[in-house]
C-alpha cells in the first residue's frame, strides 16, 4: 500500500477573497487613522513623515533598498478663518451626502474629532454609498 493511499485526499478551491465593501471600508478606515497622525503631528507643530522603501540598483550594479520620508498630503486645508475637512478614498475626494464634499470646522482639535466621525461612520457602514459612487466615477472615466 502506497503512502498516499493511507491520507484523506480531497480537492478544493481556497477562497481568500474578502467581501469588496469591506475591503474598501478598511481602506478608507486606514488612510482617515493615518489622517488623525497628521492631525497629531500638526498640532504639536511637526509635519507627519512616512518612510517609503523602494529597491534600486547602486553604482556597483547592487539591487538595494533605499528607503525614503515621504510627507503625507492633509484631507484638510485652512480657509475662511477655519479648516475644511474632506474625506479621500485614494485620490477621490467622497461626496458626503451626496452633494456637500467637505466639512467646515474652526480648529484643528476639531479636525481630529471630524476625522474620528468620519471614521465611525465608515465603521457603521455610511460611507459606502460615497465609495461606491468614487469608484463609479474611476471606472467610468
Amino acid at each position: 500500500m502506497s503512502v498516499l493511499a493511507k491520507l484523506n485526499l480531497k480537492t478544493v478551491q481556497r477562497s481568500v477573497v474578502k467581501d469588496p465593501v469591506t475591503l474598501r471600508r478598511e481602506k478608507l478606515i486606514a488612510g482617515i487613522e493615518e489622517q488623525l497622525r497628521v492631525v497629531e503631528a500638526a498640532m504639536r507643530g511637526d509635519t507627519y513623515k512616512v518612510l517609503t522603501s523602494k529597491r534600486m540598483r547602486n553604482e556597483a550594479g547592487e539591487r538595494v533598498t533605499v528607503e525614503n520620508e515621504r510627507t503625507v498630503r492633509a484631507w484638510y486645508f485652512e480657509q475662511n478663518r477655519g479648516y475644511y475637512v474632506q474625506c479621500r478614498y485614494g485620490a477621490r475626494i467622497l461626496m458626503l451626502n451626496g452633494k456637500n464634499n467637505a466639512v467646515w470646522v474652526e480648529t484643528l482639535k476639531d479636525v481630529a474629532e471630524t476625522l474620528a466621525a468620519f471614521k465611525a461612520a465608515a465603521l457603521a457602514g455610511e460611507l459606502d454609498k460615497a465609495i461606491a459612487m468614487a469608484m463609479m466615477r474611476a471606472s467610468a472615466a
